[in-house]
């Protein structure tokens, strides 16, 4: 009975619907026209209703406001104690309200009786209203019918002298003239309101225009028919239908759809790759947008032929259509189907699991761990020990490194990993490594050779119950790297279709493992030649404890470098550099910085102008490798140098764009010097400024990169703040510790960039151990300064050094008074080897050559030469100064004090 009376109200709808000749269009025009103009008419009625009511507001507002003006006017409250106040108000009511623009004013006394009205008739008789609120203090407002009509009015008290009330006046309007302020605001209204139905007429036929040419002007009938029809074919066809917006916003699907997908109910509205339970290859697919043809797709445990095309070929909006039939039907290929998905599923996962780092280990770990269970029971990798240095494989599987052992028991008879293996030939590997093929072996009792290899462990292999294997070559780039074993023992034996599943697997893991050689190699060379580049050992000095640590970081190697450098007068020298980026171009810039800094140290340049000389070459290394091949690899470089002098103990620094010392005082406080910051190396034009410093004997210089107080996760002042804690607070902690004590305070546990470290405590010459003399510039003066200066060796204790020393002084002392200026001044110092410095005020060098035998001067500074063991010039601000080195036989107390 229910059906009957639905078909029935389906077919009296369909009727009235196919009755109507307008198409939907036109309907929702007049729909909507009517609802404006109900709208408009609501509008207006409130409007009105609105401004009767602010107009009658307004009528009481001015009522009080006339009232109480004139209650408080001058000369209201005498004219009330007149015999006639009649006479004197009259007039002056009537002025105030034509001035005032209400209809009456009334004053009356406190017993109503009026002394004012405009109609003089009226005057006194009883005022029509209550007064009664205003005798006891109050404004009344009130709506009454008096002798004028209706009327608004208000009526307020009249005070004397002494607050006491001695009359009333009342102010008010007509209703009438009330109600024609709305009268005369109506048209406005209404005016108003025509103007919004125009607007909104027009609006609608507009958006009416545009659903009609949506809808084709079709009429309600007909599009009801046509929706019955495609609802029908959508739903009733046995394949299914998705369309997906462009978005990727899942638009519609029929039932056929959802049920091959096993989509939930409310799916239409979601984003096709969230929707829950659709595989991922058929969710790409759909969102993909691009053309499919009978794509083959696992979903839901069915196998689903797909085909795809775009919606907007005819103009139409964008997005796409697949269709989905179900092949699961056909038996012979559903068992197919499931091997291949697996198998797939397996790939897939092999794809993303395999090769997640640059580790050889690890790659082939992987391959290992993603193959058990789903493939084979146990894997095992075995890879030429020479591929784990980074180095080409040998021909022959020989020196074969297990690197890799995965199965489902941990009990197996296989040999254990980091084994070092050599296969003989009769073996599955070494056929299969030296042919570059696999080899398949369904059933290993039944081979004979590759027990050869170890009998007693064959046999524990077989009484363990494994009985296949597949032994896959490991080969990228036509190079056989190691072989992958699949073993199986609880499953059916490897057939073919394995053969080259596992072929698939492995050939994915080749590239990743090969990858990994090759990029250890790199790594290896880059760090060798960095190593190589990098002081091995600090030299014999006496003026500085230096302690120093380097650490590359994880990605490899970089450009940091640090030196120590020995110059003359026991002097040292500390640098310590950062060149731009990573890898082997940054190591070999490196290197030739740290040579540069070297050679141009012999010169015994001030560290600004040896910082000019080095900026100077950045920028000519810069102009060489300014080309094609080497874009991108412009040198950028940073460097500190500091040199120390233990007799003055004063030390003199200049940087390039590198970060500032820091400086521990002997009383524990630590420090950053106020040094003038220069430009990086390489941009030029910039000349660099140094600073001298006291250094009291005791304090430490801390030279660093900024890899050591830079960090993501901290801004530099902050690492610059840890730096000065770290430091602070521990005078005499040796360099060593406070190197480890650094480090452990501001670097994570993988830093991700390089860091060089170098701190150097100072240590200050014994004022007994340096003797100096000013010199006049007298030839009489040398044989004088020979005998100081013997005596003061024979102080020392190095009185056989004396005849050397006194041959090399007087030839310097000679050349001074002969080609130098005044002053003249000679030092002595007693450290690690005897040093005498001759100074003079003139910038003239000095320059040994071999003279002739007939020459008669020229020998000199040979002589000085065949003495020392060292000797040269450095330049001052205020001349020069010539010193020579003579070797010391026994340090005595002096060396152990210096082994202490």
């Amino acid at each position: 009975m229910s059906d009957a009376s639905a078909r029935l109200r389906r077919k009296f709808w369909r009727f009235k619907a196919g009755r109507s000749r307008r198409s939907v269009a036109g309907q929702v025009l007049l729909l909507q026209v009517a609802l404006v103009v109900l709208l408009v008419v609501c509008g207006v009625i409130a409007l009105v209703l609105q401004s009767e009511h602010d107009t009658s507001t307004e009528a009481k507002r001015r009522s009080i406001a006339v009232a109480q003006t004139f209650a408080h006017s001058p000369g209201v409250v005498q004219a009330l104690h007149t015999p006639k106040p009649s006479a004197v108000l009259q007039p002056l009511t009537e002025a105030a309200r034509k001035s005032a623009g209400v209809d009456f004013i009334v004053v009356m006394d406190t017993k109503g009786i009026r002394y004012t009205h405009p109609l003089p008739s009226k005057i006194g008789h009883r005022f029509v209203g209550q007064i009664g609120p205003s005798l006891a203090g109050k404004v009344y407002t009130e709506e009454v019918h008096g002798p004028l009509g209706h009327e608004e009015q208000a009526t307020v008290p009249i005070y004397d002298d002494h607050g006491k009330i001695i009359a009333l006046v009342s102010a008010g309007l007509k209703v009438k003239n009330v109600t024609s302020e709305v009268d005369r605001q109506l048209p406005i209204i209404l005016a108003a309101g025509a103007g919004a139905l125009v607007a909104s007429t027009g609006g609608t036929a507009l958006v009416a225009r545009r659903l009609r040419r949506q809808t084709h002007s079709l009429a309600p009938d007909e599009m009801t028919r046509m929706y019955e029809h495609h609802d029908t074919v959508l739903h009733s066809v046995r394949e299914g239908v998705i369309i997906v917006g462009d978005d990727g916003q899942l638009l519609l699907v029929n039932d056929e759809a959802r049920r091959l997908l096993e989509l939930p109910t409310d799916a239409e509205g979601c984003k096709v790759l969230e929707l829950p339970g659709l595989d991922p290859a058929t969710a790409d697919l759909l969102a993909s947008g691009r053309d499919a043809s009978d794509e083959v797709h696992f979903a839901g445990g069915r196998l689903l032929a797909v085909n795809q095309r775009p919606t907007d070929r005819v103009g139409g909006p964008r997005g796409t259509v697949a269709t989905l039939r179900d092949c699961t039907e056909l038996q012979a290929v559903s068992g197919r189907a499931e091997v291949t998905r697996e198998r797939l599923e397996l790939l897939y996962d092999a794809g993303l699991g395999i090769g997640s780092s640059l580790d050889v280990v690890r790659t082939a770990d992987e391959l290992a761990r993603v193959a058990v269970p789903r493939f084979a029971d146990f894997v095992t990798l075995d890879l030429a020990d020479a591929v784990l240095h980074g180095e080409e494989p040998a021909p022959t599987a020989t020196d074969m490194r297990r690197v890799a052992v995965s199965g489902i028991r941990d009990d197996h008879p296989l040999y254990e990993k980091g084994r070092l293996i050599d296969f003989l030939p009769s073996t599955p590997q070494a056929r299969g490594y030296r042919a570059g093929r696999s080899e398949l072996v369904s059933d290993l009792s039944a081979l004979d050779g590759w027990t050869e290899q170890d009998p007693e462990r064959a046999r524990q292999i077989l009484d363990y119950g494994i009985h296949s294997l597949i032994a896959a070559p490991i080969q990228a780039r036509g190079i056989v790297l190691g072989m992958a074993n699949f073993w199986r023992s609880k499953r059916e034996p490897f057939d073919a279709e394995d053969l080259s599943l596992a072929e698939e697997l492995v050939a994915r893991a080749a590239v990743s493992i090969d990858n990994a050689r090759r990029y250890t190699r790199e790594h290896a060379l880059a760090v060798t030649l960095q190593r190589s580049l990098l002081p091995r050992a600090l030299p014999a000095q006496s003026a500085l404890d230096v302690a120093y640590r380097y650490l590359p970081a994880q990605s490899g190697v970089s450009g940091d470098w640090f030196d120590v450098i020995p110059l003359p007068g026991s002097r040292v020298a500390l640098a310590v550099g950062d060149v731009v980026g990573h890898g082997l171009h940054a190591a070999a810039t490196m290197g030739r910085l740290r040579t540069a800094v070297h050679n141009f140290s012999t010169l015994d340049l001030p560290p600004d102008e040896l910082l000019s000389h080095l900026d100077d070459l950045v920028g000519r290394i810069d102009q060489d490798e300014a080309c094609a091949e080497t874009a991108g690899e412009i040198v950028g470089a940073t460097c500190v140098y500091a040199i120390y002098d233990p007799v003055t103990r004063r030390c003199v620094m200049a940087r390039a764009g590198h970060l500032a010392p820091a400086v521990v005082a002997p009383d524990g406080s630590a420090g950053f010097p106020d040094l003038p910051a220069g430009p990086p190396l390489g941009l030029g034009g910039m000349p660099f400024q140094s600073a001298e410093f006291e250094l009291p004997e005791g304090s430490q210089l801390v030279l660093y990169t900024d890899g050591l107080v830079e960090d993501r996760s901290r801004d530099l002042d902050v690492g610059m703040e840890l730096l000065r804690r770290s430091l602070a607070g521990h005078p005499d902690r040796p360099p060593e510790e406070s190197c480890r004590a650094v480090l452990e305070d501001l670097l994570p546990e993988r830093p991700a960039d390089d860091v060089a470290l170098l701190i150097a405590r100072t240590r200050a010459l014994p004022a007994d151990r340096v003797a100096d003399w000013d010199v006049p510039r007298d030839p009489a003066a040398v044989s004088g300064m020979r005998a100081a200066v013997s005596e003061k060796l024979a102080e020392w204790g190095l009185s056989e050094l004396g005849f050397g020393m006194e041959l090399v002084l007087s030839e310097l002392i000679t050349n001074a008074i002969r080609y130098g200026s005044d002053p003249i001044h000679v030092r002595l110092i007693h450290d690690r080897t005897l040093i005498c410095e001759v100074a003079d005020g003139s910038s003239t060098s000095p320059h040994l050559r071999y003279a002739a035998t007939t020459d008669e001067g020229g020998r000199g500074l040979f002589l000085v030469a065949q003495l020392a063991e060292r000797w040269g010039t450095r330049y001052t601000p205020q001349g020069k100064v010539i010193w020579a080195e003579l070797a010391v036989p026994d340090l005595g107390e002096f060396g152990d004090l210096l082994a202490d």
